[in-house]
């Protein structure tokens, strides 16, 4: 964990100047989880990095608690929301670990861009599972690696030890999909764009999923 927020609180100023890398892509998935959105809506966002995301729901749910391991992505994101006079969504460091959340009391939980990046995945998803009310959705954006590059589970450990990369998790869409079924969620959106999103020499394919809880 330590080694992640150094990360992350080192490059937070350029991150947040970076454009979108697919602008159809992200404003398609805007669209798909407003469709689950009412206006008397509780939501919480894990991973929210600079609060981008966060700020232009906003104006469609009650309230959107937003949190982050980043204290400066934090500090933008806040800055972000006082520049747009957005006035409900609250801006947080926490970790979803850290996290406490009573079971049943949120409609929407967005993991956008961040189970990839943490060490217990199948533990936070079961969490999120506990904190949604039955008919609830986890909206998750997520890269898997897995499906064309299995060979970064060597790759990652020695940019993570030089303070290059953040931790990063090897695993498919199959196995995605499982972790969430396995927790008790019926997926009810799956989209896997075609376009790939280029980083360096590497290229990656994320999924979009929206996970339902049963009512």
């Amino acid at each position: 964990m330590t080694y992640s927020v150094k990360f992350w609180d080192k490059i937070a100023e350029e991150y947040s100047q970076q454009p979108i890398a697919d602008e159809a892509t992200y404003q398609k998935k805007l669209e798909v989880t407003r469709e689950y959105f009412k206006p008397d809506m509780e939501v919480l966002e894990f991973g929210c990095g600079t609060g981008s995301t966060a700020i232009v729901h906003a104006p469609y749910v009650k309230h959107i608690r937003a949190i982050d391991i980043s204290s400066k992505m934090i500090e933008i994101a806040r800055g972000k929301a006082e520049a747009n006079n957005v006035k409900n969504v609250t801006f947080e460091c926490s970790s979803i670990d850290e996290l406490t959340v009573s079971d049943r009391s949120l409609d929407v939980v967005l993991g956008l861009n961040i189970l990839h990046l943490l060490e217990n995945k199948e533990e936070v998803i079961t969490k999120i599972y506990k904190m949604l009310k039955p008919g609830g959705v986890f909206v998750t954006s997520t890269v898997c690696l897995g499906d064309t590059m299995k060979w970064f589970k060597i790759l990652a450990p020695i940019g993570i030890f030089l303070g290059l990369m953040p931790l990063v998790k090897v695993f498919t869409t199959q196995e995605l999909s499982d972790s969430l079924t396995d927790a008790g969620f019926t997926i009810d959106y799956h989209w896997q764009p075609s376009k790939s999103i280029s980083k360096g020499a590497f290229k990656f394919k994320g999924v979009f999923i929206v996970a339902k809880k049963p009512e």
